[in-house]
């Protein structure tokens, strides 16, 4: 399970960790200088200095919070991913996972599996995610399921809409673990978990306790 902080800041990911959740997701940019910054939308500022985070110094990223931070103040006791947004952010958050010790506990998603394929050897122990949607699946999702195994991709995350029971099955047989997002609500959390997925993203960490409590999914 995994708590999302919608601000990506290190106090929401702080308050998803004392409510339960077990693992955080976020989206991380690379500064201009090297640094893994946790931010949605990848720009830094307002109006007309409004800036995108790559080409910012992460002397000017004001309150923005960096991977090394989150490690930093919660440690590493979590299951974490992280949503690549560009490629230059894979090096500075593969170096502050490994700094933290962290590495096997990390998942790295992408909507673009064939380019998550040639993270393998620099990801090391790391999960690789194909993070993409159904309708997105020119070839079906049957093939993609096997494209993915072939590949030594880890894991389909997928809206929660697009999930069914034959799906999650393709994924069991394959060995490719099924990650479910946007299951904000607790009736949605119910049918994912009914479903069978492996892992859910919720807003709402306490509901999704709960529910996986209820479930025997949480010792």
């Amino acid at each position: 399970m995994r708590g999302q902080a919608p601000d990506n800041s290190v106090a929401g990911y702080r308050l998803a960790l004392a409510a339960g959740a077990r693992a955080l997701e976020g989206d991380v940019w690379p500064s201009a200088d090297g640094l893994a910054v946790l931010d949605h939308d990848g720009t830094v500022g307002g109006g007309p200095r409004r800036r995108p985070i790559p080409e910012t110094a992460r002397s000017e990223l004001g309150g923005l919070d960096s991977l090394d931070d989150l490690y930093r103040q919660c440690g590493a006791d979590f299951e974490l991913s992280l949503d690549i947004k560009h490629p230059d952010a894979l090096a500075p958050v593969l170096s502050a996972a490994h700094q933290a010790g962290a590495t096997a506990r990390l998942w790295l998603c992408h909507p673009d599996w064939r380019l998550v394929t040639t993270w393998r050897e620099s990801a090391g122990p790391a999960r690789l995610v194909d993070s993409t949607r159904l309708k997105k699946m020119d070839e079906g999702p049957a093939r993609r399921v096997n494209e993915l195994a072939a590949a030594g991709i880890d894991a389909l995350n997928l809206p929660y809409s697009d999930w069914s029971a034959e799906l999650v099955g393709l994924c069991r047989d394959a060995g490719i673990k099924a990650l479910a997002w946007h299951a904000h609500t607790r009736p949605l959390l119910e049918d994912m978990v009914a479903l069978g997925v492996d892992g859910v993203f919720s807003d709402d960490v306490v509901a999704m306790v709960d529910v996986l409590t209820a479930a025997g999914r949480l010792a």
